[in-house]
């Protein structure tokens, strides 16, 4: 068995409203609507782009993210979707695709490596632009393959949470005894501690559940 992570260059539902943003967008497609997870500070002209195409059955936000299940699939008003390509070479993609930054990643799966030759090969040839990012073997089952990456099992935290997170493991807020207190780590940021403390709170409420599965 084979993987292969790639990103594609193209013009989609999804891809355009993230280009030159800080927006991701994650794709579970379920045939007649699809499942998706956004996070960023400029979701307005996303938002905008989802709701006047595939439409908006549901969402929930919450500071810079967002869960939405759409009324139809992408797949209906996007051309430049793969799925018959992976078709014709045998291979399998992986979810969620990831749209970000104007381009679309993918995570494919194949039982011969000449399958994702060939798959690249079609793509390229259709005016696409591939840039391959990672390609393995995968030989042995392991409790990392093939489904399972680093970014399934750690969730994506926002921007803010990042910066206030980084922040306090680089001043030794974690260390015992602390180095820091979030009243410092606020007046660094120049928010309120408050800000810090909810900030901090929301990223290990969103850390500490997915990996304490991990410890045994």
């Amino acid at each position: 068995m084979y993987e292969a992570t790639f990103v594609v260059g193209d013009s989609s539902v999804y891809t355009e409203p993230t280009a030159g943003t800080d927006c991701r967008v994650e794709l579970w497609c379920n045939d007649h609507s699809d499942l998706l997870y956004v996070v960023g500070s400029q979701t307005g002209p996303l938002f905008e782009r989802i709701s006047d195409t595939v439409g908006v059955e549901e969402r929930v936000d919450d500071g810079g993210e967002a869960v939405v299940i759409t009324s139809s699939c992408f797949k209906a008003y996007d051309e430049t979707h793969i799925d018959r390509y992976l078709a014709a070479h045998n291979c399998l993609l992986v979810p969620p695709l990831r749209y970000e930054d104007g381009r679309k990643h993918c995570r494919v799966l194949a039982l011969e490596a000449s399958s994702l030759t060939g798959l690249y090969a079609d793509l390229l040839e259709d005016g696409f632009e591939i840039d391959i990012h990672s390609k393995r073997e995968i030989a042995v089952p392991s409790h990392s393959s093939p489904l399972l990456t680093l970014e399934d099992v750690v969730p994506e935290l926002t921007a803010r949470q990042r910066e206030v997170l980084s922040l306090a493991v680089d001043r030794g807020y974690y260390e015992l005894p602390r180095e820091t207190t979030t009243e410092e780590l606020a007046a660094g940021l120049e928010v309120g501690r408050r800000t810090v403390e909810d900030h901090l709170r929301r990223a290990e409420r969103k850390l500490l559940p997915s990996l304490v599965s991990y410890l045994y």
